[in-house]
């Protein structure tokens, strides 16, 4: 259970103020209909945290335990570093928005904008670090819908009311305990 919360926990807040959150805001104020966005949303979210699920299992089968715990514990730092630098928007991104639907432009946009994002690289890591991969990944996909969702309802209105240094700095530090913690050996009963 602790895999689940702990991982919608961390996602939610490093999601807001991360490039998909703005671009839920943006396909928002754009096609202003809510209920493709988030089924787009939700499909997107669970075929990449899915593939980054698996893929930190699989790191978790060919890794030794001393050279996983460093390279967890060494990314859950670089997490936290990462989580500091505020994202934006790439144009080539809402471009693809055009040519499809209000669900295939939220689909795609969203699939192609998580690659290789802090999200998907903590979704990884967590998959890596938990026993329960699946759990992770359904904590991650929970995690993008509670920072996303109401993305979609308020659009940009309350954007600027949020306050996305503290927002930030308290997903940074929980990123950065997880890979102190992981350096100094927690998680050793599972086999790392």
């Amino acid at each position: 259970m602790e895999s689940l919360l702990v991982s919608t926990g961390v996602v939610a807040l490093a999601e807001i103020g991360d490039k998909t959150q703005l671009l839920a805001f943006l396909l928002a104020t754009r096609f202003k209909k809510p209920l493709p966005i988030i089924a787009g949303i939700l499909v997107a979210t669970v075929f990449n945290h899915a593939l980054a699920g698996a893929l930190g299992a699989w790191i978790t089968a060919v890794l030794s335990p001393d050279i996983l715990r460093w390279v967890l514990g060494l990314s859950f730092i670089a997490m936290a570093v990462w989580t500091m630098i505020p994202d934006k928007i790439e144009d080539e991104e809402m471009q693809v928005a055009k040519k499809f639907g209000v669900f295939g432009a939220t689909l795609i946009t969203f699939f192609l904008a998580e690659m290789g994002d802090k999200t998907q690289i903590a979704t990884v890591a967590m998959a890596a670090h938990y026993p329960t991969p699946v759990l992770v990944v359904i904590g991650t996909t929970l995690g993008m819908l509670i920072a996303d969702v109401p993305a979609v309802f308020i659009g940009d209105r309350f954007a600027a009311r949020i306050p996305m240094k503290l927002v930030h700095g308290i997903a940074a530090a929980m990123f950065a305990a997880m890979g102190i913690a992981t350096l100094f050996g927690a998680g050793a009963g599972f086999g790392f």
